[in-house]
């Protein structure tokens, strides 16, 4: 799309009242006392971006006029929410004697007047017609969820970990769903653990290399087939000991012991290299009666949309992964082109719907295994913010993606020229016009399998920052989502699930965002080194000052290890790999005077116990005094990071860098750097004496 001139001419006033109309925000407040207005430039992208030409004075002029009718003419909002069936505020302005005719999900018709909805409403997104008296007529969505979701079954502790990492000694090269199982099983039964938290399983862009980060995937609805644990496949038992297969478990022994044994980086392309070739001859077995019909029934549940993920798997094959370079007939899911190349490609999209259902399989086989243990929650699943540009589900779901945008963030204190994730952001005018289709099918897709699910950046049910292709993130602007509707198709999904939503609301956060969410009983995320009273006098917040609704951590994977923070190892890493903005000798004492106070509030509390000796016995006492303080906080969840367990020092992402470091490639480490295996955690004194720290303070 050709870029539009320099706006120079439009009057600033009409252009951002154009703007706040679809939901673009004209200027935002990066603190309480400063505004920043967004550039004219970066309006006229953004509109553009949502299909309203802004690019002359006319332009301008004329979308406003059309907006304003189009605003004046309809009767309802294209989507409208009631919480436990009472009526939404929008229909408090139709006009008198307005008739609602209501088509339920269950394809029940009910009846209402302006004056409310008809009562017993079951929950759902139903179909709504309004006829005025005039003859007028609009057609909306209507999602009816409950007010709130429940609490957690009961406060708790658990485990976060990054599954790649978590090698056991029968992975395949990076851990897998059959070691998440195990991990699930024995931190129920004998940790007490009500939950284990991993990163986002999301299917990865094939290619070599394969960007490792879990988020930025393809699609955030299917499942990746490499954390597959091949032999608990079952046709694997019956594929024969000849031929491919009967060298593959030595080769897979081989990249276990490179990273285990011999210092190795995580290879996922070899892994997949690997577990593929097993996988195409498992899949020659043909499946049992009973197999046959679950499979069918996956097909059948799952629809056009695995039918999509899969023709672009097997596109990818052939074409490479990156659609926008496809023959221009394959950029179109629904063209006659693709349908073609799909009916010629039917053996591999079958393909890679078989992997979909064995993932799907797995992954709910681990949920079992956690609630079989015990665990109140299960497994705690993690929602990446958006998806790779060139993935499947912007090709199946071009629609509902914007053309030429990337979400980000502005400019803040902490980055002075803001930031480019590269995620194409959804339409909200589109989602809305669908009853946010989209959103409620992937929420579904993933509340299959999850106990919980974690929400990457919930500030984004609220607002976005959009950046145009080609500019600086100083360039973009903020748009709005429809939060209420986001918030009720995500209460009434996992509600109907029975599971937890845990919302990542770290950094800079909107006023009034935390309170919606609490509101809904989304709960928040709260790390310990960030919990200051920024109000008053910025000491580190005492344990019963801290919010009840959250998931309480010492740190995550975009953070270093609790061992890292205590001895200030966090600060020479980022030394060594030239991120530091200020003297070195400035950032030690700046990081060891916050380490310091935190240790001081410890100690006053009586929480660090037995640090007089070794400094071995030293970090482990503060380890575990961080944890103790933790768990004496009325937080919901309190998190363990796996890898404090036994003196990682390693983060597992380092913001900022590439290739510089080893994002999203490393196995648990002990305090030396060797790798410990799942069997070796298990047997662990050290993460046996962290926990019972944590059961202590119950």
């Amino acid at each position: 799309m050709t870029a539009p001139a320099p706006h120079a001419a439009a009057p600033d006033d009409d252009l951002a009242r154009l703007a706040a109309l679809h939901g673009v925000v004209p200027s935002y407040q990066p603190s309480a006392d400063r505004t920043v207005a967004a550039s004219p430039a970066a309006l006229v992208r953004v509109l553009g971006a949502l299909g309203v030409d802004a690019g002359s004075p006319e332009a301008v002029t004329a979308a406003l006029a059309a907006r304003r009718r189009e605003l004046t003419e309809r009767l309802l909002p294209p989507t409208l929410v009631s919480w436990g069936g009472a009526a939404p505020e929008a229909l408090a302005a139709l006009p008198e004697g307005t008739r609602l005719e209501i088509t339920t999900e269950q394809g029940e018709s009910r009846a209402g007047t302006d004056a409310g909805l008809p009562d017993g409403l079951p929950h759902g997104v139903h179909r709504l017609t309004a006829t005025a008296p005039d003859g007028r007529s609009t057609r909306a969505h209507l999602i009816v969820a409950p007010p709130r979701l429940p609490a957690p079954p009961e406060r708790s502790y658990g485990l976060l970990v990054q599954l790649y990492s978590l090698l056991s000694r029968r992975s395949w090269g990076m851990g897998d769903l059959g070691d998440l199982g195990e991990l699930a099983a024995w931190a129920g039964r004998a940790l007490g653990a009500g939950f284990v938290q991993v990163n986002p399983l999301h299917a990865a862009v094939p290619g070599a290399p394969t960007d490792p980060s879990p988020y930025r995937p393809s699609s955030r609805r299917f499942p990746d087939p490499v954390h597959l644990r091949v032999e608990d496949v079952p046709e694997y038992a019956y594929a024969g000991d000849g031929g491919v297969l009967s060298d593959l478990p030595a080769r897979a022994a081989q990249l276990r012991e490179a990273v285990l044994d011999k210092g190795a980086l995580i290879d996922r392309d070899a892994v997949w290299e690997l577990k593929r070739a097993a996988l195409e001859v498992v899949r020659r077995v043909p499946l049992g009666p009973g197999r046959r019909a679950a499979y069918a029934d996956f097909l059948a549940e799952q629809g056009q949309a695995l039918e999509d993920h899969a023709t672009w798997c097997a596109l990818a094959e052939v074409h490479g992964s990156d659609w926008s370079r496809w023959p221009e007939g394959l950029r179109d899911p629904r063209s006659a082109e693709t349908a073609r190349a799909r009916a010629e490609l039917m053996d591999r999209v079958d393909f890679h719907s078989h992997l979909a259902w064995l993932t799907d399989a797995q992954l709910r086989a681990a949920q079992r295994a956690a609630r079989d243990a015990g665990m109140g929650v299960g497994v705690v699943h993690d929602l990446a913010v958006g998806v790779h540009p060139q993935g499947a589900d912007t090709w199946a779901q071009q629609e509902f993606f914007a053309a030429g945008m990337s979400v980000g963030a502005p400019p803040d204190a902490f980055n002075a020229r803001g930031q480019d994730w590269g995620l194409p952001p959804w339409r909200p005018d589109r989602l809305a016009a669908s009853g946010y289709a989209p959103y409620r099918d992937l929420l579904r897709a993933l509340f299959r399998y999850a106990g919980a699910l974690r929400i990457d950046h919930v500030m984004g049910l609220f607002r976005l920052w959009w950046v145009p292709q080609g500019e600086p993130p100083t360039e973009g602007a903020y748009v709005r989502y429809d939060a209420e509707a986001m918030l009720a198709v995500l209460v009434l999904e996992a509600s109907r699930a029975g599971a937890v939503v845990v919302g990542e609301d770290l950094g800079t956060v909107e006023p009034g965002v935390r309170e919606a969410l609490r509101e809904r009983g989304v709960l928040g995320t709260s790390v310990l080194w960030f919990e200051r009273n920024w109000a008053g006098d910025g000491h580190p917040l005492p344990p019963e000052s801290w919010r009840a609704d959250c998931l309480a951590t010492a740190t995550t994977h975009d953070l270093p290890p609790t061992a890292a923070r205590l001895t200030g190892e966090h600060v020479d890493l980022r030394d060594r790999l030239g991120l530091l903005t200020r003297p070195l000798e400035v950032e030690r004492e700046e990081a060891s005077a916050d380490t310091g106070e935190w240790l001081a509030l410890l100690a006053r509390l009586g929480l660090l116990r037995g640090a007089g000796g070794s400094d071995a016995s030293s970090e482990e006492a503060e380890i575990q005094a961080v944890h103790r303080f933790l768990r004496r906080t009325p937080a919901r969840l309190v998190g363990v990071w796996l890898p404090d367990g036994v003196g990682d020092r390693r983060p597992q992402n380092l913001p900022g860098t590439w290739d510089q470091y080893p994002n999203w490639r490393l196995p648990i480490a002990d305090a030396t750097g060797r790798p410990v295996t799942l069997e070796e955690l298990a047997a662990s004194p050290r993460l046996h004496a962290l926990i019972e720290a944590v059961r202590q303070e119950s």
